[in-house]
C-alpha cells in the first residue's frame, strides 16, 4: 500500500474473520449466558420435581405399604407414581406454555429434540423406584 500512495494512512489491518469475529462476540456470550441458565433452569426444576415426589412418597409410605400388603406389585406403585408425576408435569406445561406464548419464536429456536416431559418423567423415576422397594411391613410399623 506505501508503494502505492506513500500518503495514505496504514492502520489496523486485520482479516475478514477477524472482523466477523469481533462483531459476533456480544451476541455469542449472549447466547452462552443464556444457555447456561436455561441449563442451570432444568437442573432446579428436575431437583424440585425430585424433592415433591420424594416428599410425596415418603408421606404415603403406611399407603404404599397397604396396597402392597393387599397384593400390589411394585409395577403398580411404580406406576402410581409415575402418574403422580405425570400430572404435575402436565399442570406445570400448560402454565409454562402459557407463559411462554408471548416468547415462541425465541424459544423454538433454542429447543432442539427435546420433549417437556423428558426431565420431569427422570426426575419422577428415583422416587418411583424407591417407593417400588418400600417393604410393606416395614411401611405398617412406620405409622
Amino acid at each position: 500500500l506505501r508503494e502505492v500512495d506513500k500518503n495514505q494512512p496504514v492502520q489496523s489491518i486485520t482479516t475478514m474473520e477477524d472482523m466477523i469475529a469481533a462483531k459476533t462476540a456480544e451476541p455469542r456470550f449472549q447466547a452462552r449466558l443464556l444457555g447456561a441458565f436455561s441449563i442451570l433452569a432444568l437442573v432446579l426444576s428436575a431437583i424440585g420435581i425430585y424433592g415433591v415426589l420424594a416428599y410425596s412418597v415418603t408421606e404415603r409410605t403406611h399407603e404404599i405399604g397397604i396396597r402392597m400388603a393387599l397384593g400390589a406389585e411394585a409395577r403398580d406403585v411404580v406406576g402410581m407414581v409415575l402418574r403422580r408425576t405425570l400430572v404435575l408435569v402436565g399442570v406445570g406445561i400448560a402454565l409454562g406454555t402459557a407463559g411462554a406464548l408471548a416468547v415462541t419464536g425465541v424459544l423454538e429456536k433454542f429447543l432442539f429434540e427435546v420433549k417437556p416431559t423428558d426431565l420431569a418423567v427422570l426426575a419422577g423415576l428415583l422416587p418411583a423406584r424407591r417407593a417400588a422397594k418400600v417393604d410393606p411391613l416395614v411401611s405398617l410399623r412406620y405409622e
